[in-house]
């Protein structure tokens, strides 16, 4: 079985990922089991972040590596919060805050100017200077409510009204959730890919 390091300490991430490689003869663990520091995220792009996360946790342990990047893009906001969607506020996490500042920053803006989308992108590198990275990537479009919706999720989902839906990220069911969402997107995307890849390698 092939191991593969997660680039997170996220253990529900971890779990949602092992489940994606059960019948590819695939197993993930997080860098904090083995002891990586997460990388300093200096990237400009979703996609230079997922591979900077990648290649440090590749380069710590000597195995291969899966980045992942994530945010919300708001269009009236030119794209933000974008990659400071988890420390919009200042301190990183603070979810509370920073649905309460994307509020803020909206406040007064119709609904036709509030459009909005999920990104996800996945980063799988082979080695620390592996070239030729596995991408995927996945986007959920809708629109930013103005005010909260709903008790599940996390995040900015309560604030957050999928196209062609009724229902907040918060208010969908969570399988409904998983299979619309831009992580749900993106893992399936890179599910035929890694087994395209694993293939390839056995």
């Amino acid at each position: 079985m092939t191991r593969i390091v997660l680039a997170s300490s996220n253990r529900g991430k971890l779990a949602e990922f092992n489940d994606l490689f059960a019948d590819i003869d695939l197993e993930a663990v997080t860098q904090g089991s083995l002891g990586v520091a997460d990388a300093e995220e200096t990237g400009l792009t979703f996609v230079e972040n997922a591979l900077l996360k990648a290649r440090n946790a590749a380069a710590a342990t000597g195995l291969p590596a899966l980045g992942d990047d994530s945010g919300l893009c708001v269009d009236y906001l030119r794209g933000a919060p974008g990659l400071y969607s988890a420390r919009y506020a200042g301190e990183h996490g603070d979810v509370p805050a920073n649905n309460a500042k994307l509020l803020r920053e909206l406040e007064g803006v119709p609904e036709t100017r509030r459009g909005a989308f999920f990104i996800c992108v996945l980063a799988l590198v082979r080695h620390a200077d592996d070239p030729a990275p596995l991408i995927a990537e996945g986007r959920w479009h809708g629109r930013v409510l103005t005010a909260p919706r709903g008790e599940r999720g996390f995040g900015y989902d309560p604030l957050f009204l999928p196209h062609g839906h009724e229902s907040s990220a918060a208010e969908l069911e969570p399988a409904v959730k998983n299979r619309l969402s831009h992580r749900g997107q993106a893992l399936a995307a890179l599910r035929t890919r890694l087994a395209e890849w694993h293939r390839d390698r056995t």
